[in-house]
C-alpha cells in the first residue's frame, strides 16, 4: 500500500467528528498510513424536519456514500442504525468494530431515573422507536408522561432539559460515551424497558468494493461477534420493510456460559408511538456462524412478529 494520507469521509457533528476521530487513530495503528478527516454535509445534517416526515433511511449516509463512490475519499464512519439495510454492489462494509454499549438513556432535570420522574413529565426523543417503548412501559407501570418530538445534536438536546422546556430527554449510551459525556446521564435503560435500534451502539466503516488492500487493512478493526449480531438486527428491520426511523427495536447478544459463547438471543418490538400495541418476540439459537445464518435469524422473527400483527403497527412502512 502507499503512504500517502488516508481521507475518511464523516459527518460534521460533534458526535460524528469525535467517533471518526477514534476510527482515524485505530486505522493509524494498523495501516501505519496518515489518516486526514474529510467533512461533509448530509441531508439529515440540515434539514430541519423530524427524522420520522424525511423517511429517516438514508438521510445520514448518502453524501457520504457518493464521496466514496467519486473517489473523494477512501472510507467512510456511519453510525450503523444510520444505514439502510440495502447494501450498494460498488460499497462494502469492511469493518464493524466492537460495539459500544447499545442501551438508551435519560438525562433528566434534578438527576431524576426514568421512573422518578413526576406525573405529566415531558420527556424528548426524536425516535418513534423511543416515544413506543416508552409509552408502552408508562401505561404498563402507572406512569404519567408525555413523549415530545425534537431534533437537533446532543448539546441541543441536553439543553432543553438545562433550560427547563423539558423534564428528560433520551440519547444514545455509545453517542454520549464517545463524546467523553457519559457522567451526565442520570438513568440507563435497561434493555427490557427500551429496545435498542438495530444497530444502536455500533460502527460502519465502509470503502469501495474493489479497494482490496483497503479492505484487508481495515478489516483488522473488524468484530466478528458485533458483525453477526448487526446482521440478524438488520435483516429483521428489513424483513419487516421497515425504515430506521421507523418504531423497531432490536438487539442480538451473545449468550456466554464462563468464557465461552454459547449462544445468540435476538429481541425485537414493534409498537404504535402512543404505547397502545406492541408485538415483541425474542428467539434464541447457536450463534450464526456466517452472515447468511445471521440473516436467516432475523427473518425468522421477523416472519412470526408480521404473523402476529406488526405490520399494522408500524405506520407506513418503508419502500
Amino acid at each position: 500500500m502507499s503512504t500517502r494520507a488516508l481521507r475518511l469521509g464523516t459527518r460534521r457533528s460533534r458526535l460524528a467528528m469525535a467517533q471518526s476521530g477514534q476510527v482515524a487513530d485505530a486505522v493509524r495503528r494498523v495501516t501505519g498510513r496518515p489518516v486526514e478527516l474529510v467533512e461533509i454535509t448530509t441531508y439529515g445534517d440540515v434539514s430541519r424536519e423530524h427524522l420520522a416526515q424525511i423517511g429517516g433511511t438514508g438521510v445520514f449516509v448518502t453524501a457520504l456514500r457518493d464521496a466514496l463512490l467519486k473517489g473523494e475519499v477512501d472510507f467512510a464512519v456511519h453510525s450503523l442504525k444510520d444505514l439502510p439495510t440495502t447494501q450498494p454492489e460498488d460499497l462494502v462494509l469492511a469493518a464493524v468494530p466492537v460495539r459500544e454499549d447499545p442501551r438508551d438513556v435519560i438525562v433528566a432535570r434534578d438527576a431524576l431515573k426514568f421512573t422518578d420522574l413526576p406525573r405529566g413529565s415531558r420527556i424528548g426523543t426524536g425516535s418513534p422507536r423511543r416515544m413506543a417503548q416508552l409509552n408502552a412501559y408508562a401505561r404498563a407501570h402507572g406512569l404519567d408522561i408525555e413523549t415530545v418530538p425534537i431534533r437537533g445534536n446532543v448539546d441541543t438536546r441536553i439543553g432543553y432539559v438545562k433550560g427547563g422546556e423539558l423534564d428528560a430527554v433520551v440519547l444514545a449510551a455509545a453517542g454520549l460515551s464517545r463524546m467523553g459525556r457519559i457522567d451526565e446521564v442520570t438513568d440507563f435503560l435497561s434493555i427490557d424497558t427500551v429496545l435498542p435500534a438495530p444497530g444502536q451502539g455500533a460502527l460502519a466503516i465502509e470503502c469501495a468494493a474493489d479497494d482490496a488492500d483497503l479492505i484487508a487493512a481495515l478489516g483488522a478493526l473488524d468484530d466478528p461477534f458485533t458483525r453477526v449480531a448487526v446482521a440478524a438486527e438488520r435483516s429483521l428491520l428489513a424483513a419487516l420493510e421497515a425504515g430506521c426511523s421507523a418504531p423497531v427495536g432490536a438487539l442480538a447478544d451473545l449468550l456466554a456460559d464462563g468464557q465461552i459463547v454459547k449462544e445468540m438471543r435476538l429481541r425485537a418490538v414493534v409498537g404504535t408511538t402512543d404505547g397502545t400495541r406492541t408485538v415483541q418476540l425474542s428467539t434464541t439459537g447457536p450463534v450464526p456462524e456466517t452472515h447468511d445464518g445471521a440473516m436467516a435469524l432475523g427473518r425468522e422473527l421477523a416472519a412470526e412478529m408480521l404473523a402476529q400483527g406488526a405490520a399494522g403497527l408500524m405506520g407506513e412502512r418503508a419502500q
